[in-house]
């Protein structure tokens, strides 16, 4: 048997009923391999010790289970090494009922809830209840609490196993909530402020044709915002597919007006409104900052017809979709047309914890068991995995962090993934402009550009009369892309696919590695 819970739970009863119900087959690839599932990862030991309570089950001599709850200061359960954990028993329980019927039948069963991230770990083990092992029992003291510890329960664990998060309801303590509140209540307290001195803000902006006005303004996350857009005179707006984004016009403090680029995040299948995710950058360039302190409601927006450059394919094939952060701005929408084209395989997002990830309880009603989510203090996002367990012909889909699709590329490649069934876009891109100088070849404008250490090629070519199409000059929307001829590319843009990037590339922020490059310009 590999799945050390299974062979333990699934009786030759429970595994007539799964025969019985049709769940049978779902659980077969649990009794092929290596055992596993009793050896506690890194993964779990951080899950464990982040908790500050739990549920443990014991067995009388009459057969009745009792169940009984546990609490304490987070780390109160400790892990011992890979198959052993404990706590303190503290003097105080006058009933003993946990500790009488260890005493006649060893076996024990826990489940730690992690609620807010709708994550439940269940554990099957065995007792053993230690008096005299004075350093583990002084090990188990709680810090500030000052009851007497009378015994240590010390758990061998004999198998556990991670629950569906589809049935847990959310449930946040008052610290939980206060990471959600207190920068709400901050940003209402500055609101009051400004009332107190009005700020002129701005009714348009933009040149675009497509007139959009602001008609609604949520809070998805702490750091998140969404911004819903219709028609101005009412009008279904432009047909999107879903990877689509908006060229924001946004106006800095300094009266500076430049474009952002934002996903459309809204369900495709919607042509009353436009729906963005802004995440408020504190250390960004400006952008996401001026969009939280100007637009309001009834704010025109001028934009450019949506554009799209992170397609999806068009066959019956599954897709798996990754998302890192923000990230899941433009996987939201894919993850719904997929879903109606019923080849939506899995929806991964990852974030450092659910109350910070927008979109997530939603995502969590809309597909179930679908969506595996991954934050800092329960199971990580193991990209290897993802790959190696989709289907052979499974399209994957991902947007987040350079370190997630850097990992994404190298992973696939390792696995003799095909280019072409990889496709990522980032909502950050390295635009770092130092490096080495180099010599760009246009071929058709018979022209050579010079590019400094600390110029981009896309600002060189302009200084050199050399008009070129571009826009967020920052390697995210592929607007400046060129066909390379010739040349070693270092590319630093975060919106060309593999396959791309072997003929193309984006001036505004790439540079090359050799000392010339040919370029179809």
């Amino acid at each position: 048997m590999a799945h050390k819970y299974a062979a333990i739970a699934f009786t030759n009863t429970v595994r007539q009923v799964q025969q019985q119900q049709g769940s049978r087959n779902a659980y077969a690839a649990m009794d092929q391999g290596e055992d596993y599932n009793y050896l506690l990862s890194e993964n779990e030991a951080q899950f464990i010790q982040a908790r500050d309570s739990f549920y443990m089950a014991s067995v009388s001599e009459t057969g009745w289970p009792y169940v009984q709850h546990r609490g304490g200061a987070k780390g109160f359960l400790q892990v011992l090494d890979a198959q052993t954990i404990a706590f303190a028993d503290f003097k105080g329980n006058r009933q003993y009922v946990s500790t009488g019927n260890f005493q006649g039948n060893d076996r024990v069963s826990l489940i730690l809830m992690d609620y807010p991230n709708r994550t439940r770990l269940k554990i099957l083990g065995r007792v053993s209840i230690v008096t005299d092992d004075w350093e583990l029992l002084a090990r188990l003291e709680q810090a500030h609490y000052r009851a007497v510890v009378e015994r240590a329960f010390v758990i061998t664990i004999e198998a556990f196993d991670w629950n569906c998060p589809q049935h847990i309801t959310p449930r946040y303590s008052e610290a939980e909530m206060a990471t959600v509140v207190d920068p709400l209540l901050a940003e209402l307290e500055q609101l009051k402020r400004q009332s107190e001195s009005p700020v002129a803000y701005p009714k348009v902006l933009g040149q675009g044709p497509l007139p959009l006005v602001i008609s609604g303004i949520r809070q998805l996350a702490p750091r998140v915002r969404a911004y819903e857009l219709r028609h101005k005179e009412g009008q279904a707006l432009p047909e999107v597919r879903a990877g689509s984004h908006l060229k924001i016009p946004v106006q800095l403090p300094n009266g500076e007006s430049v474009i952002r680029h934002y996903s459309i995040c809204s369900n495709p299948k919607r042509r009353d409104i436009y729906e963005i995710a802004v995440q408020k950058e504190e250390q960004g360039q400006g952008g996401s900052l001026a969009i939280y302190q100007t637009f309001q409601l009834g704010l025109q927006l001028n934009c450019d017809q949506p554009a799209n450059f992170f397609a999806m394919h068009q066959e019956q094939k599954p897709a798996v979709l990754i998302a890192g952060g923000i990230g899941i701005t433009p996987i939201k929408a894919m993850a719904q047309f997929f879903a109606d084209q019923s080849c939506l395989h899995s929806l991964h997002y990852a974030g450092k914890t659910t109350d910070e990830m927008a979109f997530y309880d939603r995502l969590s009603r809309e597909f179930g068991a679908k969506l595996q989510s991954y934050t800092a203090d329960t199971q990580r996002l193991s990209i290897k995995q993802i790959l190696s367990t989709a289907p052979d012909n499974a399209v994957f889909y991902a947007c987040g962090p350079q370190q997630l699709l850097d990992e994404l590329i190298s992973t696939a490649k390792a696995l003799n993934i095909a280019d072409q069934r990889i496709q990522i876009e980032a909502f950050s891109a390295d635009s770092s402009e130092s490096g080495k100088p180099f010599t760009a070849r246009l071929l058709k404008s018979a022209t050579e550009v010079q590019v400094s250490k600390d110029q981009s090629l896309l600002d060189a070519m302009l200084d050199a009369g050399i008009e070129h199409p571009h826009s967020c000059k920052t390697g995210t929307c592929r607007s400046c892309a060129v066909k390379v001829i010739e040349g070693e590319v270092d590319h630093k843009d975060q919106c060309l696919s593999p396959s791309e990037r072997k003929t193309q590339l984006c001036p505004c922020v790439s540079r090359s590695h050799s000392d010339l490059l040919l370029l179809d310009l």
